[in-house]
């Protein structure tokens, strides 16, 4: 059987569980789970509160409630986040710490990419992105 022969509900729970599991090696050699790198990532731009923090997070959560609780007292404990009241911002350790992050999870999404033009890549996304709509559009009414 042909990768074009396997439905596409296949490869996306595959591709879903590959993405998991490498990102799970990348981020545990720097001792960091995907929730604390989403953080990591989100603060990188900014101080922002635990508001718009479980906003941005929400999609990528599996009960669609973002549980930050953990995810900032590990990287409150390394020393990475500071918090003033209900705002979160990055320290010096935790910007030295995203950067190393961002990098691993870089090098990743290279290898995640390896063989695809830019413009086959965005083609992809946009498909996937229609065919989520059309389902998300049929569902709502």
């Amino acid at each position: 059987m042909g990768a074009t022969d396997k439905p596409i509900g296949y490869w996306l729970k595959h591709l879903h569980n590959l993405l998991d599991e490498q990102f799970d090696v990348t981020l545990g050699q720097l001792d960091l789970d995907r929730r604390q790198w989403q953080l990591l990532n989100l603060l990188a731009g900014g101080t922002r509160s635990r508001g718009e923090l479980e906003q941005a997070l929400a999609p990528f959560w599996t009960d669609g409630v973002p549980q930050l609780d953990a995810a900032v007292d590990g990287l409150v404990a390394r020393g990475w986040l500071a918090g003033e009241g209900d705002a979160l911002t990055l320290t010096a350790e935790g910007r030295a710490g995203h950067r190393t992050a961002a990098e691993r999870v870089g090098e990743t999404r290279r290898l995640l990419t390896r063989g695809l033009t830019p413009e086959e890549y965005a083609a992809t996304v946009r498909v996937l992105s229609v065919m989520a709509g059309n389902l998300e559009a049929a569902s709502a009414g």
